[in-house]
């Protein structure tokens, strides 16, 4: 399944980037939905830092899930690799509530659009669910799309609500 977001932030791209790459944790405490971001592994390299940050989610799970996932496993892994230079980060979920059944990857690119800065991401996520302990067969058809949805309302609304609280942030700061 594509995930597509794109957002325009009402400040200068090198500003912009500086703080999704740097600050995001800082940025945790207004991002609806997110109760914390954790910077677990930062190492700087030539063309930008290798980033792992934890992050937790707060979110209410529909019914038909609660079984399945636990609110305790609302939290996944951002394996990032920015550059500077060509201004994006190239990035891979990790969550581990699912295991290897779900694989989320992608890259947010950053573009000057006048003053502004426009913010896309483009990813893929693909979802298996032949090997969710405790779940039958005959339920994983039923369950499946419900798990999508649910895994993209996580990840795609909460981008454009990152790039929203990254502008109120960048608002509150000047």
């Amino acid at each position: 399944m594509k995930i597509h977001s794109e957002s325009l932030v009402h400040h200068p791209i090198d500003q912009v980037y500086a703080t999704y790459r740097d600050r995001l944790s800082d940025i945790a405490q207004i991002i609806p939905n997110i109760s914390e971001i954790i910077v677990r592994e930062r190492e700087d390299g030539p063309d930008g830092p290798r980033i792992l940050n934890e992050w937790v989610a707060d979110a209410e799970l529909p019914a038909v899930i609660r079984g399945v996932v636990k609110p305790a496993w609302l939290r996944w892994f951002d394996h990032a690799q920015w550059n500077d230079a060509g201004h994006y980060v190239s990035w891979t979920l990790d969550m581990p509530a699912f295991g290897e059944q779900v694989r989320c990857s992608g890259r947010n690119s950053f573009h000057a659009d006048g003053a502004h800065t426009r913010v896309a991401l483009t990813g893929d996520l693909q979802i298996e669910l032949k090997r969710i302990p405790g779940v039958p067969n005959v339920m994983l058809r039923r369950i499946r799309p419900r798990v999508e949805q649910f895994v993209v309302k996580l990840i795609r609304p909460n981008l454009d609500k990152v790039n929203s609280s990254l502008e109120r942030f960048l608002d509150a700061e000047s």
